[in-house]
């Protein structure tokens, strides 16, 4: 449509955009594993073998996709980390991801796989290595 040709030309912000807002959720879910903050309303998480790594994944993987460092393949690695989070947590509890609490899992890998493909747009580290 007409009405919205324009708006390609702010594509690279955008997606910027998309990746640094993804990326401060994503950091949540490792900082409340790794430090209780935000406070959780439930118990902590006993922190040994998958999930210590898994929240370490979260907090310094979100961490240099919110710089947009490395960009690529931290977003291949989360990804895959959120694939087999789905497959192992969420999907044993019930076919849909309703039910399973698993949309989170689900819409972060999938916005991983498209960085992967799409590069970090703008306000990225990963820019200036290859001005």
């Amino acid at each position: 449509m007409k009405l919205f040709d324009g708006l390609a030309r702010f594509q690279p912000q955008m997606l910027g955009i998309l990746r640094i807002v993804t990326a401060l959720q994503f950091i949540e879910h490792g900082s409340q594993k790794l430090f209780n903050f935000p406070v959780s309303s439930g118990e902590p998480h006993a922190l040994t073998g998958l999930t210590l790594t898994a929240s370490i994944l979260e907090f310094a993987g979100g961490t240099l996709l919110a710089l947009g460092l490395l960009t690529r393949p931290v977003a291949f690695l989360l990804a895959g980390e959120m694939a087999i989070a789905y497959f192992m947590a969420h999907y044993p509890r019930d076919f849909f991801p309703i039910n399973n609490n698993g949309d989170a899992a689900i819409s972060f890998c999938f916005i991983f796989l498209y960085l992967v493909f799409a590069g970090a747009g703008a306000f990225a580290l990963d820019n200036r290595r290859n001005a």
